[in-house]
């Protein structure tokens, strides 16, 4: 059990690998399913995608699993759920995001991730609320993320651990997704540090360097699922275009919003591709 001022993961010494082994095995005493086939974080807007994908075997509030920390955003529900598939499989719900900004450190933004592996899932799924940089991108549209670019100066990885990135969203399972919604566009995202918004000229320099999309979240737990050889699916949904392309002021309250709205077509389309998988 864990909470705000006090985390395993806060010790340098601790393994964290261990602790996320930890993790697993209370989430699966708390929920008495053993293993896991998929992980999906669910970012601002993507809440009730746990809804449709099957039956709710159990929901565990976050501060009950070692290491993870009560979640500070509104939006994210603070718990863990573990759900059983229309197809049998047993999908791990995670509503309980530690984002970068809040300082506790990179250890603590990746565990959920790695504790994910460690129950078994082969699969993460990692989606976001984020700002968009293609005007042609509107509030409510769900985007695929191909590629990232890391903009907070960190890495979840430790000591001299050179993992590779190539095809880090993975092809196979992008070509899956737009098997269910052909629609869908894509695009780069770009993890800064946060919580202030970008500025329009760091918004530009995004777009300049390749980026297409803007958030807080998300490159981190990429690279961490990676390390653990987990399969990664991203999914971004605009939920405003970014400083310097939307010509009105940024809030978190237009975001939430933007969220709310968009959250029966979004979940829809995450449950229909988690099935999909």
């Amino acid at each position: 059990m864990s909470d705000i001022t006090m985390n395993p993961l806060d010790d340098a010494s601790a393994d964290p690998f261990a602790i996320a082994a930890e993790a697993a095995a209370d989430i699966a005493r708390l929920s008495g399913v053993e293993r896991h086939d998929i992980a999906l974080t669910l970012g601002s807007g993507w809440g009730r995608a746990a809804e449709l994908l099957g039956e709710t075997i159990a929901t565990i509030p976050a501060t009950d699993i070692t290491g993870f920390t009560r979640p500070a955003l509104d939006g994210h529900v603070g718990t863990v759920r573990s759900i059983r598939a229309r197809d049998g499989r047993h999908v791990l719900v995670i509503g309980a995001r530690t984002h970068y900004y809040e300082g506790y450190g990179v250890r603590r933004v990746v565990h959920s991730v790695r504790t994910a592996a460690a129950t078994g899932a082969s699969i993460m799924v990692l989606t976001n609320g984020a700002g968009g940089i293609k005007p042609t991108w509107q509030p409510g549209q769900p985007v695929l993320i191909s590629d990232h670019i890391n903009l907070t100066a960190d890495s979840p990885l430790e000591g001299a651990n050179f993992v590779d990135l190539t095809d880090l969203y993975s092809p196979r399972l992008r070509e899956i997704a737009r098997s269910v919604d052909s629609s869908l566009d894509e695009g780069v995202y770009c993890q800064f540090r946060g919580p202030h918004y970008e500025s329009p000229a760091e918004v530009q320099m995004a777009r300049i360097i390749g980026g297409h999309i803007v958030g807080m979240s998300t490159a981190l737990e990429a690279i961490a699922a990676r390390e653990a050889g987990m399969e990664i699916l991203g999914f971004s949904l605009i939920t405003n275009l970014a400083a310097g392309i939307q010509k009105t002021p940024l809030s978190h309250e237009e975001v939430i919003e933007a969220g709310r709205q968009a959250e029966p077509v979004i979940s829809d389309l995450l449950a229909r591709v988690i099935e999909a998988l």
